[in-house]
């Protein structure tokens, strides 16, 4: 048994199968998923998971190159959008118009759904290649 991690085994597989360049986005409980995208949803109530939750867990799982976030977030929720620069500083990354991100999603491998409720906790992450130590 895994001890360690991300335990959601839907999850944990999909981020072992990341390939370099492949795009994955996490969201909020509200974020409309294109058919035919996979969803692993975490979503158990409102803020349950939370998207910094998710974020770490798949972050400490995962090498990142690159991100996308709906550009609405700077002016919606500070505090998130803090949190995400700190993490992931150092990469490069975009802001989009909220529909464009919307639109980005139809080309993701898969989404994972928070049950964040907070505005534009939602980011496409492109993965990176990680080098042994």
């Amino acid at each position: 048994m895994k001890k360690r991690g991300v335990l959601h085994a839907q999850l944990a597989g999909y981020l072992a199968a990341l390939g370099h360049k492949d795009e994955f986005m996490i969201g909020d409980a509200g974020m409309p998923i294109p058919k035919g995208v996979p969803i692993v949803d975490l979503a158990l109530c409102g803020g349950v998971p939370t998207f910094i939750q998710t974020m770490d867990a798949v972050l400490e799982e995962t090498e990142v190159e690159f991100y996308t976030l709906a550009e609405e977030i700077t002016g919606k929720n500070p505090p998130l959008l803090e949190y995400i620069q700190k993490k992931l500083e150092g990469l490069d990354g975009e802001m989009v118009p909220h529909v464009e991100l919307k639109k980005k999603s139809a080309n993701v491998k898969f989404a994972i759904r928070t049950g964040e409720f907070t505005p534009y906790p939602n980011i496409i992450l492109r993965a990176g290649v990680a080098f042994p130590a």
